[in-house]
């Protein structure tokens, strides 16, 4: 397990690039038959990433979990939402199985003791990305397919931001704790996300990017507002933005990325926005 402790706004602004990039970016989610995990400090939110190819493969699978949760299994204290960004496969969570298609979603609540991801096709793998949060009570493990997110249209083409916001792990879809996840998909022709900045001090957020062409990158923008810094993202990277950074990107083509939150609240209003002139 790679574990990242909080990091303040003052000590970042004298990060060079790499330090910037170990303390915040995420790579190589994806070994065959593998639970690759990536604990933050920030709000104690924890990404995964499970690529099944030849096995059955548990979600504890060479995790030490008493060492590093405290606890008897990973879900006994948390909430988990899981998308697939590869290939058909299924999710056995206790005694219920969910098939999982391309960009299907699957909320896992509180309480579950086993979890397992399988493929179907070796040569075309699930990719299963997750994100699991802390969580006082239980709810109801959902299915969520792509179909059934909630969709907001939101941008334009004449300022290159035109996309649509996929809710899946939402209040308005179903309740959680605290964890809410979503997918945004620009349009072809439009590069930016989540433009004007804002930050939200009361939610930490968690970004992971694909559907990024070959020979294309996303440049993600964190840090304060009047002090910016970036991290050129590849396909299949997530980012980890702490509550006092800005989160944004602009690619070099249009992709699709998910956004995992979790914190003090889900009012999704509760943010204070950046006008852009005033970023620097």
């Amino acid at each position: 397990m790679d574990i990242r402790y909080s990091a303040n706004q003052r000590d970042v602004k004298r990060y060079t690039t790499d330090e910037l990039r170990d303390e915040f970016l995420i790579t190589n989610l994806y070994r065959p038959d593998e639970v690759v995990c990536v604990y933050s400090h920030v709000d104690r939110m924890v990404t995964f990433g499970c690529m099944p190819v030849n096995e059955v493969v548990s979600l504890d699978k060479g995790i030490d979990v008493w060492h590093n949760f405290g606890t008897s299994y990973i879900l006994e204290r948390r909430e988990i939402g899981i998308f697939n960004i590869g290939g058909e496969g299924e999710i056995t969570a206790d005694d219920e199985t969910f098939k999982m298609a391309y960009k299907d979603c699957l909320y896992i609540t509180k309480g579950t003791k086993k979890v397992t991801f399988k493929s179907y096709d070796p040569e075309k793998p699930a990719k299963f990305y997750m994100v699991s949060a802390p969580a006082h009570t239980a709810y109801k493990t959902t299915f969520i397919p792509i179909e059934k997110a909630n969709k907001r249209p939101i941008g334009a083409v004449e300022t290159a931001n035109k996309r649509v916001i996929n809710q899946f792990i939402h209040p308005d879809v179903l309740p959680t704790c605290q964890l809410s996840m979503g997918m945004t998909a620009l349009d072809t022709g439009s590069v930016w996300n989540t433009m004007p900045a804002h930050t939200h001090e009361r939610r930490m957020e968690i970004y992971m990017y694909f559907e990024i062409p070959k020979d294309n990158v996303v440049f993600h923008f964190m840090g304060e507002g009047n002090e910016t810094r970036h991290i050129v993202m590849h396909n299949e990277d997530a980012v980890i933005s702490p509550s006092w950074s800005i989160h944004s990107g602009a690619g070099t083509s249009n992709y699709t990325f998910i956004w995992a939150m979790g914190g003090e609240n889900q009012a999704f209003d509760d943010m204070d926005d950046i006008p852009t002139e005033e970023l620097r």
